[in-house]
This record gives C-alpha cells, structure tokens and sequence, in this order.
C-alpha cells in the first residue's frame, strides 16, 4: 500500500475517533446539565406526592383528585399541618433535625442515627428503627389535636410496604391508612391499595383497655356488638403473609419502639 494511503487512513481514523469522542462529551454534558436542571422538579414532584398520600391517608383528599370537595388544592390543605421531628427513644418532640430536610428511611440504614432491633423486638421486619421520626400534626381553631399522621413501613410478602397511619384527636382511634410503595401480588396482597379495603379502617381501635397494640386482621370479622369488632379489619384474601405483615407494622409503629411512648406523651394536649 502507498505510504499516501496509510497516512490517509490514520488521519481517517484519527477523524472518526475525534468526532466520536466529541459527540460522546457532548451527549454527556447535556446529560449531566439536564439531570441537573431536572433534579428540584423532581424533588418538587416527590413533596407533593407526599402531602397528597398524607392527606389521603388523613381522609382530606379523595382518592384520584388533587382538590377536596371544597375545591381546596393539596398545597392548601397540607398548610393545616405542622411537621415535628419526634425522638422515638424519649417520645419527645427534637430539634436535633429539620424535620423538612430530613430523611428517616436514610437515617435508619446509618448505625450512628438507628438502633439495632432483636428479632423478638423487629415484629415489621425492618431491621434497624430511625431513632428520630416525623410526625404531622392538624390542629383544629381552638388548638386542639384534629390528626396526626404518622409514617410506618413493614415487611410483606415481596418487600416492605411504605405507607401513613392517621390517627383521630384522641389518638386511639384510626383515621385511615394508605400506602404509597409496596411489591405485593395484584388481587392478592397488592388489595391494601383497594379502597374498598382501606375504607375499613377509619373508626378501628388502635389500642386495647390496657394501652396495648390490638389491632387485628381476621378472615371472619367478630359480631358488631363484641368487643373484639373495634380492632378488627378483614385480612386480604389468599394474602397471608401480606396481611400478617400489615397487622405488623401497624402494631409495631403504634408501639413502644414505635410512636406509642409520643403518643401517650400528646394524649390531652392542645398545644405544642
């Protein structure tokens, strides 16, 4: 081959493999520049599904709609709530975070900001519990306790269902719950996102006569008039483990590794 055509075929080469990494920076800057520019949307979008999955769980939003009845919008009816950071070891409210940047799911997985759970003690399943949590507060126009919103999550069959438990004033009484992540089966343990089975919930017995955790879900609800019915919700069909793992997480949150030793703490009080 003449010297003139392997000197044209290196300078070829040469131009390829300077186009082609030139297009590759290209395409990574853009990339780069876009995940950035996208990043506080997409943290915008996160903040809302959360106070629209608060509010739903709360029984302020209906399912499928960003505005109540009133026409009221999500941002408008989550300005009822405070947000508090709660020490889950003392029960008391803390300073020690800001409730609005902080992130509990991340705080669980770190040994410094956690505490380890026994087998016996980790009834959810979730191995390590944040030590500090966040709760939501709505106040009524006299200042006394409306709901309060707390985040729980638990183990079910495939992964661990994320979700809010709200509580009435008196803070016994379930206000509702809804679950905003879960991996269950379709038409078995994926049923905790029916409304038909969440509409269960709201009225049930959070704790027994002794302050203990009762709630239960059965295959076959006790009569009306027992004292067993006000804890009960029914289980979800061909879902045990799904539903055990609800009934779980509900008594673990509502416990004394949980929010039990806040909620008693707050039981009577109007002001915070």
């Amino acid at each position: 081959m003449p010297d003139s055509d392997k000197t044209f075929n290196k300078e070829g080469l040469k131009n390829v493999l300077f186009v082609a990494i030139s297009v590759c920076l290209v395409c990574s800057i853009v990339v780069s520049t876009a995940a950035v520019m996208l990043k506080p949307q997409q943290r915008a979008n996160q903040e809302y599904d959360q106070k629209q999955n608060i509010l739903r769980a709360a029984g302020m939003l209906p399912e499928g709609s960003n505005v109540d009845a009133e026409g009221h919008t999500v941002d408008e009816l989550f300005s009822e709530f405070e947000v508090r950071a709660v020490d889950l070891k003392t029960g008391e409210f803390t300073d020690a975070v800001n409730p609005d940047s902080y992130d509990p799911i991340a705080a669980a997985k770190d040994p410094a900001m956690s505490t380890d759970l026994t087998q016996q003690q980790d009834i959810a399943t979730i191995g390590r519990r944040e030590d500090i949590s966040e709760v939501y507060i709505r106040r009524n126009e006299q200042g006394a306790i409306d709901k309060v919103v707390l985040p729980v999550r638990g183990y079910g069959l495939w992964g661990t269902l994320f979700g809010y438990l709200a509580l009435e004033g008196d803070l016994r009484t379930v206000a509702g719950l809804g679950f905003y992540q879960q991996k269950e089966t379709p038409g078995l343990g994926g049923e905790v996102d029916n409304p038909m089975w969440k509409a269960q919930w709201p009225g049930v017995s959070i704790y027994d006569e002794s302050g203990d955790p009762a709630v239960e879900l059965v295959k076959s609800r006790s009569p009306k008039d027992s004292p067993a019915a006000k804890y009960e919700v029914d289980a979800l069909s061909g879902a045990t483990l799904t539903t055990k793992g609800v009934e779980n997480l509900v008594r673990f949150w509502t416990g004394e590794l949980g929010f039990g030793p806040f909620l008693k703490n707050l039981q009577g009080q109007s002001t915070a």
